[in-house]
């Protein structure tokens, strides 16, 4: 099974997801990549939609491997096992996290049409495009988890078994549409993987802001 693009895997992972309707989400995206995801499944479940921030820390000049990542409210998580097979230290890598921090803030109020929407004791429906080390993803959960989240459940298109199942003890509920036993790359399950532009991202959260009655008329 592979997905035409995001929108697909969105709407196939909101089949999956209509038990929680009752609980009253609301849906958070990581962007950009995972806010087209996630805008599917707030449409079908008439949840508001907002995003959470986090950033990846990569190795130098291997900066597709991921060492950690940080997130809003000051979170870290770092990849110790990582760090020391590199011969890295967290310290060293001082700059690339200042750097990405000032990129939290600047996007925080670059995406955002609004203040952000408080998760206290919600139902939190977390989404991305999909998962390879996930580490961006357990920066997300503590994110979720500090601003007062009653519950989490993480919901993604595609990912490999072995990082589902680290993340279930994380997270309240996985929900995966896909587990491949040979996974490479998140693209590689998609037709169409072109990168999502911050636009986009605006646009989806403004039009989040519609009655869900006209927004159902209008899709």
């Amino acid at each position: 099974m592979r997905f035409r693009d995001r929108v697909d895997a969105g709407r196939r992972l909101a089949g999956r997801l209509g038990h929680l309707r009752a609980e009253n989400p609301i849906v958070v995206g990581l962007p950009r990549g995972g806010v087209p995801v996630a805008a599917e499944i707030a449409a079908v479940l008439d949840a508001p939609l907002d995003i959470v921030l986090v950033r990846k820390i990569g190795a130098p000049q291997r900066m597709e491997l991921a060492v950690g990542a940080i997130g809003e409210d000051g979170v870290t998580v770092r990849n110790d096992a990582v760090l020391a097979e590199l011969g890295l230290t967290w310290a060293g890598l001082g700059r690339q996290i200042s750097h990405e921090r000032a990129e939290i803030t600047r996007r925080a109020v670059s995406l955002r049409p609004g203040p952000r929407p408080s998760l206290e004791d919600r139902t939190v429906i977390l989404v991305d495009d999909g998962i390879a080390t996930g580490a961006t993803v357990v920066a997300a959960i503590r994110v979720v988890r500090r601003l007062g989240a009653g519950r989490i459940v993480l919901a993604v298109p595609v990912a490999p078994a072995d990082t589902v199942s680290r993340l279930g003890e994380i997270a309240d509920e996985v929900v995966c549409g896909l587990l491949p036993d040979r996974f490479l790359a998140v693209g590689q399950w998609y037709d169409d993987f072109e990168q999502v532009p911050d636009r986009r991202v605006r646009e989806l959260l403004a039009e989040s802001t519609v009655d869900p009655q006209a927004r159902r008329l209008r899709g």
